[in-house]
């Protein structure tokens, strides 16, 4: 388990969510604030805004993404076509390892309704499981961002 792994499973462990603990261990690393970059992430855990669509592990790896490859103007085209090929690569690598990168197959409940909420909860799946998909999503990303490096040598 790499050390970005660790420390983003320990911040999502302390209370943030999964999206956000991603974020934040990347932040610096990008001249970002981690607050800010926190409160861009708050909407996607959960699957979305507990919505139970994309793992918020996923959403905040893509964040990464963005800031490692992304574009900044229209005139970008690459770097945005680079962007989403590296987002599709992580998404079936996520899915490989999880059988699939949807917040309610990965809990097995949908917490998008109040019933399936509950039921997380008092099974302590968010605690039990995104621990792990949270760290999955960093690995993934650590391997995609360092087979770069190796490619830009």
């Amino acid at each position: 388990m790499s050390s970005e792994a660790k420390q983003a499973k320990a911040t999502f462990i302390g209370g943030l969510n999964c999206s956000q603990a991603i974020i934040n261990q990347y932040a610096p690393h990008y001249d970002l604030d981690p607050a800010t970059a926190c409160r861009l992430a708050t909407g996607f855990g959960g699957g979305m805004g507990r919505m139970g669509g994309t793992c918020g592990a996923l959403t905040g790896a893509y964040l990464v993404l963005g800031l490692e490859y992304g574009s900044a103007s229209s005139a970008e085209k690459i770097k945005k076509d680079q962007t989403y090929e590296k987002i599709q690569e992580l998404s079936k690598k996520f899915e490989q390892k999880n059988g699939s990168c949807q917040c309610r197959d990965l809990l097995a409940c949908d917490i998008s309704t109040t019933e399936g909420f509950l039921y997380a909860k008092e099974q302590g799946l968010t605690q039990s499981r995104c621990p792990n998909f949270v760290n999955d999503a960093v690995e993934i990303l650590e391997e995609i961002i360092s087979q770069n490096q190796i490619d830009k040598d």
